[in-house]
């Protein structure tokens, strides 16, 4: 056991060494940063959605802002900004998009279950986290329609969790979130305060080097930044010009529940973009728009790049060519469809098909472009066939948003942004004698919530040597002994 002691001697001031070469610039760029991009992941609470969408509800839930689903029972929420600091492990991190739920509709049409949540805001700090949000809910009792920004919705179980130190990007896993008192006034009356809501996961890019905003949120409403989106143009700022223009995009994901049949346990399938479609998580985005626009009847006429095919177990569709016209506040969107006939199986392909029409009584041009947002659409007879009969005619399909460049200046809006695709937490390696260090103590305690922070890997791996050495030098010098000192 003696002989044990100069090895381990001879390892701390080896470890000591190397932490006091690393550490300092370590230090140097630990400075707070910025968050840029990210998602969080949040069924809300998976229950209720079953009450709503269910057979007493008889309702559905609508995303908003570029909102997407993923998995059984989640909504993904994007474009993450907001601050990271290394030093204290403190991050504010806000979201965008929103969903919508609605039920128990009354016989004027309107909902007595009415409940949006949006923006999310994670903040996290001296080892609490809280989840703000806007929500406008309506009392289930009186009927009145109440509206709150940025409320503490949710707290978050992020005790034991050691936030400090992370790379990029920093993402935490089934985190345990419980309802506040302000989110149970909030939700409604449906729950009480302390009820246990769906665990939360996110992932947030960091600019490594650079600086936070110096923005200091309160507590009870932590400032919020919608994403970046798009430079301004420097042209006219009010109407636009008319004629002819070379650039923009339109924005469609078909239908969401489409989307997940598509990839569901059913169809087992998938969908493939091409020609230069981009995917935005809940929607397609179909870019290079080139054609006309008149801003004093704000008709327009545009063609697009891009392509979409979805394909699985009897399922084989593209559309291609999309094509947008608006007359008369009425707009159409057209693309080629490419289908199989689920009867012989040979293909049917259909040019320039009227697959929606939607509301465009709003498209303006302002700095720059002639913008319409998330317009509400529906499927068309034509459509109905080339979507093979698996919805009627005037069936809700997924909103429309526009955009072109009436100035050569003008930049469209930017896609939601998920950011880097977190990676998943390492299996720990089980040592029958593993030696407690405060690092191993910490990462024990947050295995639970699957939370992985990236911390600094290279002094972890010279420090992982050097009690490798001091292992073989005890093994060496006194046998077994070493094992039990």
């Amino acid at each position: 056991m003696l002989s044990s002691r100069p090895a381990r001697a001879c390892a701390v001031a080896l470890i000591a060494a190397v932490l006091g070469a690393l550490l300092p610039a370590a230090a140097a760029s630990a400075a707070a940063r910025t968050v840029q991009g990210g998602r969080l992941d949040w069924g809300i609470k998976s229950s209720f959605q079953s009450y709503v969408t269910g057979p007493i509800a008889k309702g559905d839930f609508t995303l908003r802002g570029g909102a997407a689903t993923v998995g059984g029972s989640q909504f993904r929420f994007h474009s993450a900004t907001g601050s990271y600091d290394p030093d204290s492990g403190e991050l504010r991190s806000g979201f965008s998009g929103g969903v919508r739920f609605t039920g128990h509709r009354k016989p004027d049409g309107s909902n007595e279950l009415d409940l949006t949540i949006s923006r999310p805001t994670v903040r996290i700090s001296g080892g609490s986290g809280t989840l703000f949000a806007d929500v406008t809910s309506k009392n289930k009792g009186t009927g009145k329609v109440t509206s709150s920004t940025q409320i503490a919705l949710a707290s978050l179980a992020v005790g034991g969790i050691n936030m400090k130190g992370g790379s990029t990007p920093v993402a935490l896993n089934n985190i345990p979130a419980t309802l506040t008192s302000q989110g149970a006034t909030a939700f409604a009356g449906y729950y009480t305060a302390g009820t246990a809501l769906d665990p939360v996961s996110l992932s947030a890019d960091v600019a490594a080097g650079a600086k936070a905003p110096d923005a200091k949120p309160s507590a009870e409403a932590p400032e919020k930044k919608e994403p970046k989106e798009a430079a301004k143009g420097g042209g006219e700022k009010a109407s636009g010009a008319s004629g002819s223009f070379a650039d923009g995009a339109v924005d469609w994901g078909v239908r969401r529940t489409f989307r997940e049949y598509v990839t569901g346990p059913i169809s087992k399938g998938k969908w493939e973009l091409a020609q230069g479609a981009q995917d935005g998580g809940a929607l397609f985005r179909f870019p290079q728009g080139k054609g006309t626009y008149d801003s004093k009847k704000q008709n327009l006429d545009a063609a697009f790049a891009g392509s979409v095919r979805f394909s699985g177990a009897h399922l084989d569709l593209t559309l291609s060519k999309v094509a947008v016209k608006v007359d008369g506040g009425r707009g159409t969107l057209v693309a080629d469809v490419a289908s199989q006939d689920l009867t012989t199986g040979k293909p049917v392909r259909s040019p320039a098909v009227p697959l929606i029409t939607f509301d465009a009584k709003s498209l303006a041009a302002k700095d720059g472009l002639a913008r319409l947002s998330e317009a509400p659409a529906t499927l068309t007879e034509q459509g109905a066939k080339a979507f093979g009969s698996m919805y009627k005619a005037g069936t809700e399909m997924d909103p429309v948003s526009l955009a072109v460049a009436v100035d050569a200046k003008a930049k469209l809006p930017a896609l939601p942004d998920l950011g880097s695709e977190p990676k998943a937490p390492a299996a720990p390696e089980k040592k029958a004698a593993a030696p407690k260090t405060e690092n191993a103590a910490s990462a024990s305690e947050s295995s639970n919530t699957g939370v992985y922070v990236g911390v600094g890997a290279g002094v972890l791996v010279l420090a992982g040597a050097a009690f490798s050495f001091v292992r073989r030098r005890g093994a060496n010098g006194a046998g077994s002994a070493d094992s039990t000192s």
